[in-house]
């Protein structure tokens, strides 16, 4: 008897899906090494952003050439690997780390979290009448993380990824403004702030971790240093702004259904916690940590890719103005409510 019959055909389709996985990761390095050419690298524009680009290429002119047969490597490229990236993503923190910025530098990041959260979720849903996971999507790429907080949103969500594309499109367009906007303000005298201050609203107001890394280094190394812990803070709340993104979910559905609505805890976000608790042990070497966050950056720029590869242009079209709309009005409150947030907090 053919093997492949008696169990239903698996080995085949173990090996379709390591297909489309190396498929997924064969963009991936493409990506890497784009990120790192002086152009795109002197933007702060990392490799998820350019496997996500590199993918919605792919998905808009030979995606229809491969075989159906891999689409789940695509899938598990787009899912499972994300979220052990997501975990893994602790090594990039440590609780002392969030200590040394003290309550100011916690409460501003929650502050600009929540808010920034609710008002994308108000504006976006009842204002704007955007579809709720795109709005959800785009006020957590913007109150989080950059496109690391957008993905570790759509595992939640369950959203489609052309929705998650769009998110992470506006999220780059407004945090690379505000890489340049930032430092542009200081210097010019328009920020009445001193540099641990300018640190504070960098890390508790601008998009992506790299951009932060960018617009603080701008100045010197205590804004730096203040930044990115601080950033590192907001990016620590994504855990449990997760678990309460869930809570509402179950809420509103159940709300509206007669069927109940279980709570689905988003795992991932619960061993990042553990992951970071870990790290902040320092029993691994830096060496260690360093190769676990370089690996964990070519997962996320994997899982980047294939949602971009699942991604046509069409839908962005049907998407129509109102998602940079909601960026831009987020954008306007984390540079303007940001700054003084910061200034109340912080004197």
């Amino acid at each position: 008897m053919d093997k492949n019959k008696s169990n239903g055909g698996q080995p085949n389709s173990l090996i379709n899906k390591a297909y489309g996985i190396s498929l997924v990761s064969i963009i991936a390095i493409i990506a890497v090494y784009v990120a790192k050419l002086p152009a795109i690298r002197n933007l702060a524009i990392s490799p998820l952003v350019v496997g996500i680009i590199l993918g919605i290429i792919f998905a808009n002119t030979v995606r229809h050439k491969i075989p159906s047969s891999w689409l789940p490597g695509i899938l598990f490229s787009a899912k499972t690997l994300l979220r052990i990236a997501i975990v893994f993503y602790g090594f990039r923190i440590t609780f002392q780390q969030i200590a040394s910025v003290g309550l100011e530098g916690l409460s501003l990041s929650i502050i600009m979290l929540t808010s920034t959260m609710i008002i994308g979720t108000i504006v976006g849903i009842k204002l704007l009448k955007i579809d709720k996971h795109t709005a959800i999507l785009i006020a957590s790429g913007s109150a989080v993380c950059g496109a690391a907080a957008v993905l570790a949103t759509e595992d939640v969500l369950k959203s489609e990824p052309h929705k998650t594309a769009i998110a992470v499109g506006t999220v780059v367009l407004f945090g690379t403004i505000s890489m340049f906007l930032f430092p542009i303000m200081f210097k010019s005298g328009l920020l009445d702030m001193d540099v641990t201050q300018y640190g504070l609203y960098v890390g508790s107001s601008v998009h992506e971790v790299a951009q932060v890394v960018a617009a603080g280094g701008a100045i010197d190394n205590i804004s730096s240093d203040t930044a990115v812990i601080v950033k590192m803070t907001r990016v620590m709340l994504i855990a449990p702004m997760l678990l309460l993104l869930g809570l509402f979910l179950v809420n509103s559905s159940n709300s509206k259904a007669s069927v109940k609505t279980k709570l689905v805890v988003p795992w991932f976000a619960v061993l990042f916690i553990v992951v970071a608790g870990f790290n902040s042990l320092n029993l691994l070497p830096t060496q260690i940590v360093d190769n676990i966050n370089i690996i964990d950056t070519f997962l996320l720029t994997m899982a980047m890719t294939a949602l971009g590869m699942e991604t046509h242009l069409g839908k962005f079209k049907q998407s129509g103005w109102k998602p940079v709309l909601l960026a831009l009005i987020l954008f306007s409150w984390l540079v303007i409510g940001g700054y003084f947030m910061t200034l109340i907090i912080s004197t």
